[in-house]
């Protein structure tokens, strides 16, 4: 590992992938996180040629700003079959990149300082039950030995799945992007699609910055920006986004070997000797004309996590739901994706205090822990927090896959997996109907995943 593969991905990480786009393609990918690359690396191994265009950075956003996780635990239950494929995905891709993607199992955990909590983490195992999951509850005790010698915090205990992993994302995607690149993946960066071009309501296409690329399939892996370039093509997704700040310690003792997280403050070792640390019941929310339109199929969710959720009144005119974001542009003007390459919300610095200050109450005897670098990313979130994975019911040709709810990272190889075989024509492995696009329109009651 270089320390130049180990810094976090920015606007100014310099540019690794800049293929000469084709005249045409199979499929074309917008979004190089890590669905969109796994997409692309399983469907060049089906024989597809492929382009992946990537506004900004491979991984800039979200898929190398989030917590680290690898986990089937607490997953919701139409997600979790596709969850353990991905964590056999993850060590594949591990072994395939030489380690690159820093994939260890270490076990991912939710522990409880509360009978509620308690009650809320014995609840979820009768889904990892039915699964065969080697999930089970731990007593404090337990949770204590799992810690380490430095916790001393009076957590009655909680529950974990020892077979859960954990992965360091400011490499992993881009060390898989790497390989789709071998497979024959066109990659290039620095390249917004602005458009589609569609023909008697058929994509025949799409409109780069650089240039256009003849095709028949599109997928759409855009995140936090999906529901803005949809939304310019007529489908509407009712998607949103929060802001979440994640904050790298200083190298600290060996303890705590795995994911943890109770009802406040989430921790997960890092390779490099430290822990990604964040707060477990802060978000921030910069509401904007999206959030209003899409008010009503957020009530459900929002009363159960209202708490949680700290509302800004101004927020960047360049977020993807900003006030003064272009919602329509011509295949021929500079687009909103053009003029934010990276999305990179600035971090809170309240928050940041927040989690040092619990974790220094955790681990009383290590004291405040060295805060290296802290970070933001905006996830992109649906009302019953699971993703859409479908194709657009009123525009052939176009795949979704957005909305993973803070739940991307870890499940992104399966995912991937899914998309690859529903663009290849080829049988689903697992139902989908949990993650169809029209559920929020087809009269169906709505569902709020896993809370955990």
């Amino acid at each position: 590992m270089t320390a130049e593969n180990n810094k976090r991905i920015t606007i100014d990480t310099p540019v690794r992938f800049s293929d000469p786009l084709p005249k045409k393609a199979d499929v074309v990918i917008i979004g190089g996180g890590v669905i969109g690359v796994f997409s692309a690396l399983y469907l060049a191994e089906m024989g597809k040629s492929v382009v992946l265009c990537e506004k900004g950075r491979i991984a800039g956003e979200q898929s190398s700003r989030n917590w680290g996780w690898i986990r089937q635990h607490g997953r919701d239950a139409a997600e979790l079959p596709i969850m353990m494929q991905a964590l056999r995905l993850w060590h594949e891709a591990n072994e395939r990149t030489g380690g690159q993607c820093g994939v260890k199992t270490g076990g991912a955990y939710y522990l409880a300082s509360s009978q509620k909590s308690m009650a809320e983490c014995e609840a979820w195992l009768s889904i990892a039950k039915t699964q065969g999951l080697d999930s089970r509850m731990y007593s404090a005790r337990e949770v204590s030995d799992l810690c380490g010698p430095y916790a001393k915090y009076p957590w009655l205990g909680g529950a974990g799945t020892s077979s859960d992993a954990r992965g360091e994302p400011w490499r992993a995607v881009p060390a898989v992007a790497v390989l789709a690149k071998d497979a024959g993946v066109t990659i290039r960066e620095n390249c917004a699609v602005r458009t589609l071009d569609r023909a008697g309501g058929t994509i025949t296409g799409i409109v780069t910055e650089h240039g256009s690329i003849a095709c028949e399939q599109v997928v759409l892996a855009g995140g936090a920006w999906s529901s803005l370039f949809a939304r310019r093509h007529g489908v509407d997704i009712p998607q949103l986004s929060v802001r979440s700040t994640v904050a790298q310690t200083a190298p600290m003792p060996d303890f705590a070997n795995g994911n943890f997280a109770d009802e406040s403050l989430a921790f997960r070792r890092r390779e490099d000797g430290g822990f990604s640390i964040a707060l477990g019941d802060r978000s921030g929310f910069f509401p904007g004309p999206d959030a209003f339109r899409h008010f009503g199929v957020y009530l459900e969710v929002m009363r159960k996590s209202w708490k949680e959720i700290e509302f800004h009144l101004a927020g960047t005119h360049l977020y993807p739901d900003g006030w003064r974001t272009p919602r329509l542009w011509k295949a021929t003007e500079e687009t909103p994706f053009e003029r934010m390459r990276v999305l990179e919300p600035t971090p809170d610095a309240k928050h940041v205090e927040l989690m040092v200050r619990r974790f220094a109450e955790r681990f009383p005897d290590l004291g405040r822990p060295k805060i290296l670098e802290s970070w933001a990313g905006m996830i992109d979130v649906m009302p019953d927090v699971v993703p859409i994975v479908d194709r657009a019911p009123d525009l052939p040709g176009l795949v979704i896959a957005t909305g993973m709810s803070g739940h991307g990272f870890g499940i992104g190889p399966g995912f991937g997996r899914v998309v690859a075989r529903m663009v290849a024509g080829q049988e689903a492995e697992h139902d989908l109907s949990r993650f169809r696009f029209n559920r929020f329109t087809d009269g169906s009651k709505l569902e709020v995943g896993s809370s955990l």
